[in-house]
């Protein structure tokens, strides 16, 4: 039989293991929030981010239809120039590509002149879209006679039936016009679109 003061030792002792349990029991509460606070903040971060990509790229078609309008407004001998100054929209000639490896963004701010970039006003969201556009041509000059340039061929409409061994005739087809489209938005949002005309 245990005497009174060994049973207050023994409760007493019973009292600190609980509150030392509950402790690292509220530790490890305050620990899991805290982690469940982070995740959700980060979730709501990476969708904002995307939907201003998103919305950015979606800003884009704008500057690619209003390249598109030039291209079909402009006469073909207009178009074998390159047009670098102005208040019209201003338009390359002749091709540029990035070398191999570099970036689309490196390729803009260093080997595109600044004066064939046409930039428009910001948007609602606040997306600055700027263009460029390239004839997808070796140099300037007439298509085909002066210049070798992209394009895809198209049979000739003389006639259709082929005997065989022949092929059909082949006429010079249009030329392709690459319209590359820049959006720069909000956080620091940067895409890049392309569109491939032929005209």
């Amino acid at each position: 039989m245990k005497l009174p003061s060994q049973r207050r030792q023994v409760r007493s002792r019973q009292h600190g293991v609980v509150m030392l349990v509950a402790l690292i029991v509220l530790v490890l509460m305050t620990l899991a929030g805290i982690a469940l606070m982070r995740s959700v903040s980060t979730s709501g971060v990476i969708a904002g981010n995307l939907a201003f990509q998103q919305s950015a790229t979606h800003s884009s078609d704008v500057g690619v239809a209003t390249a598109v309008s030039f291209l079909q407004g402009a006469s073909a001998t207009a178009l074998q120039t390159s047009v670098l100054s102005g208040t019209g929209v201003r338009y390359l000639a002749y091709r540029q590509d990035p070398s191999s490896g570099q970036s689309w963004d490196n390729f803009w701010t260093n080997n595109i002149p600044s004066a064939a970039v046409n930039t428009l006003a910001a948007d609602a969201a606040g997306n600055t879209v700027s263009y460029v556009i390239h004839r997808l041509c070796n140099g300037e000059g007439a298509p085909f006679t002066v210049v070798a340039c992209s394009n895809s061929p198209v049979t000739s409409t003389s006639g259709n039936s082929q005997r065989g061994g022949q092929t059909p005739g082949f006429t010079n087809s249009q030329v392709y016009y690459r319209i590359t489209a820049r959006v720069l938005g909000p956080r620091n949002t940067l895409s890049y679109v392309q569109a491939i005309v032929a005209m």
